[in-house]
C-alpha cells in the first residue's frame, strides 16, 4: 500500500512525465489485486460449501474462517484505494492523450467491476456473520430445551457452520434395533419444537454405528441398521411432532464415520449414534454464495 501512494505521489508531481509503462504498472498491480481478491473469494466459498463434512475441530473451521473475513475486509480496503488512485491516473493520462478514448473507457468499465465485487464480498461477508448469530440462538434454544437431559446421551454444538445435535443409541434405541424407545420420543419431541421454530432450514439425519458385524432377519449389516435409524428419527419427526418431512434428510453411514477408534467398549458406545443436523437450505446457502457478473 505504500508503494503505491508513493508512486501516486511522484506521479501527481512530474505529471508531464506520464508514461504508458508507469501506467502499465499501475494496471498490472490493479490486476495482481482483483486476482487476489478472486482467490480469497473462492477459498471462502469453499469453506462454506464444506459445512456438509462433520468434523470435531470447529475451532479450528472458526479461525479458517474469521482468517477468511480478515483478509476480505483488507482486500477491500486495497481495493478501494486502488480505486481511487486509478481513477485520478486516468484521468492525468487522458489529459496527457497516452491512452486512447477506448482504453479509458475499457478501465473504466475495469474500476466499476471492481466496484461491484467489493460490495458483492461485503453483502457476502454480513449473510455470513449473519448465519453465524442465528446458528447461535439456535444452539441456545436447543440447550435450554434439553437442559433436563444427561449431556452424555444429547450433546449440541455448532460444528463447521451447522448445527449439531449428537444422540447416544443408548437413549435412542434397543440393542441392534431401530425402535424409538419412550424415553427417546420426549427428547425429540423437544427437538422438534426448536426445529419447527425454525423453517427456514433443513435436517440432515445421519445414523451412524461401531464395526462389530449385525445381520438379522431384517437387518443385512451396519449400512442397513444405520439408515433404518436414521430413517426411524425422520418419521417420528414428521408423524409425531409435525415437522414438515420435505425439509428432512436421511442416510445411514454404517460403521465409516467412527468419531473414535472402535478399540474398546467406552469408544464404540461413542461411535453409536445418530445425529440430527439443522442447517441452511441448501438452495439459499448457495444462493449467498453466488457473485453474479
Amino acid at each position: 500500500m505504500k508503494k503505491i501512494g508513493l508512486y501516486i505521489a511522484v506521479l501527481l508531481a512530474l505529471s508531464s512525465c506520464v508514461t504508458k509503462k508507469k501506467f502499465q504498472a499501475t494496471q498490472t498491480e490493479k490486476d495482481r489485486i482483483e486476482q487476489a481478491l478472486r482467490q480469497t473469494t473462492s477459498d471462502l466459498a469453499e469453506c462454506e460449501k464444506r459445512f456438509a463434512t462433520k468434523s470435531s475441530n470447529y475451532d479450528a473451521l472458526s479461525a479458517e474462517l474469521e482468517k477468511a473475513k480478515a483478509k476480505i475486509d483488507e482486500l477491500t480496503k486495497e481495493v478501494d484505494f486502488q480505486k481511487t488512485s486509478n481513477v485520478k491516473l486516468l484521468d492525468q493520462l487522458t489529459n496527457l492523450s497516452v491512452i486512447s478514448k477506448e482504453g479509458a473507457a475499457s478501465i473504466r468499465q475495469s474500476l466499476e467491476t471492481i466496484d461491484k465485487q467489493s460490495r458483492d464480498i461485503s453483502l457476502l461477508n454480513s449473510q455470513i456473520r449473519s448465519k453465524d448469530s442465528l446458528n447461535l440462538v439456535l444452539v441456545l434454544n436447543l440447550k435450554r430445551s434439553l437442559s433436563d437431559v444427561n449431556d452424555t446421551d444429547v450433546n449440541v454444538k455448532v460444528d463447521k457452520g451447522v448445527v449439531l445435535i449428537s444422540l447416544s443409541d443408548n437413549m435412542l434405541y434397543k440393542s441392534g434395533s431401530s425402535e424409538i424407545s419412550t424415553r427417546a420420543n420426549s427428547v425429540l419431541e423437544k427437538i422438534a419444537k426448536v426445529i419447527n421454530d425454525y423453517k427456514t432450514f433443513d435436517v440432515l439425519i445421519e445414523g451412524n454405528t461401531d464395526n462389530v458385524p449385525i445381520a438379522t432377519s431384517c437387518l443385512i449389516d451396519n449400512w442397513d441398521l444405520s439408515v433404518k435409524r436414521a430413517t426411524s428419527i425422520a418419521r417420528v419427526l414428521q408423524k409425531n411432532y409435525g415437522v414438515d418431512p420435505s425439509r428432512i434428510i436421511a442416510g445411514g453411514r454404517s460403521e465409516y464415520n467412527a468419531k473414535v477408534p472402535n478399540d474398546t467398549k467406552a469408544n464404540k458406545s461413542i461411535n453409536r449414534r445418530t445425529e440430527i443436523i439443522i442447517m441452511p437450505k441448501l438452495d439459499e446457502f448457495f444462493k449467498l454464495l453466488e457473485i453474479k457478473n
